[in-house]
């Protein structure tokens, strides 16, 4: 994960990044997160349930716009 960071950081990506993720959608998908449950099925390696986790935040309005503006950041 740092090593994701420091190369979209320099790609120039992170801040753009920050702004989507402190967004009001972006606000709203993080107060949806199971904050415990994502600690327990990371530490785990729990791949199913990180993929059934992120399916359900995708599936919501504010998902999908999050989904598509970090797709546009990325396509940069």
């Amino acid at each position: 994960m740092e090593q994701l960071a420091r190369e979209l950081e320099r790609g120039g990506k992170g801040e753009a990044l920050r702004q989507i993720g402190s967004s009001p959608a972006g606000k709203k998908l993080e107060s949806m997160i199971d904050g415990a449950a994502l600690e327990k099925a990371l530490q785990r390696g729990d791949a199913a349930a990180l993929k059934r986790m992120l399916g359900a935040l995708l599936s919501t309005p504010e998902g999908k716009t999050l989904s598509d503006q970090v797709r546009g950041v990325m396509k940069e």
